[in-house]
């Protein structure tokens, strides 16, 4: 007879219907005594032991272990329904029209927990020929904001956005009014007159 697992305890298997490797730790028990799991998959042993590793590093850390197909796109998507309370109208709808313009087609199907620093640079260089300064500016405080949100409800270990800067944005954002304005002309350079010559009738003989 098999034994109660204890919180923790993880194992290995191989699914021939899915041809994976499947890694699962048993994170608890409901109510009704049922074993609670969280489940990883893996195309070889080596990556599924990595990854039972790492559900059972979160336990121990005190950390709830997120679902590893968990994306970008959802974290995105979870700050546009839930991050914005008590924003203005203007403001949701424009943070929804940049983040599914430019956060969700381009890194949105990456796993969260796989999202690398390097990978926020390089979809921001992608991004900055196109945009303003001041976009590529909200965009990337999009993406921040929304690992932030992840990160406090244990999806993700670490915000790797907020290692990231901007690159060189490709358009000039809009002129400043204060640059437009008409400057006043300078006054016309004062010349001094020029000395008249001294002659012996002239008034400045001593």
């Amino acid at each position: 007879m098999t034994g109660r697992r204890s919180r923790g305890e993880g194992s290995l298997h191989w699914s021939e219907a899915r041809q994976r490797w499947i890694a699962e730790v048993t994170v608890g028990y409901d109510s009704r005594g049922k074993r609670i799991t969280r489940k990883a998959s893996a195309k070889t042993k080596t990556e599924a032991k990595a990854k039972l590793k790492e559900m059972v590093r979160d336990l121990d850390d005190g950390l709830s272990i997120a679902p590893h197909n968990y994306t970008v796109a959802d974290a995105v998507e979870n700050w546009l329904d839930f991050g914005l309370s008590g924003d203005a109208p203007a403001t949701v709808a424009k943070c929804r029209s940049l983040a599914r313009a430019h956060v969700i087609p381009a890194i949105g199907a990456r796993k969260l927990r796989e999202l690398s620093a390097d990978d926020v640079d390089r979809w921001l260089e992608a991004e900055a020929p196109g945009l303003s300064a001041d976009t590529l500016r909200q965009i990337r405080s999009i993406l921040r904001r929304s690992i932030t949100r992840a990160q406090a409800r244990d999806k993700v270990k670490r915000n790797v956005a907020l290692l990231c800067d901007l690159p060189a944005a490709g358009r000039d954002g809009r002129p400043s009014k204060a640059l437009t304005l008409a400057r006043p002309r300078p006054p016309p350079c004062w010349t001094p007159p020029k000395a008249r010559r001294c002659t012996p009738t002239s008034s400045c003989r001593s």
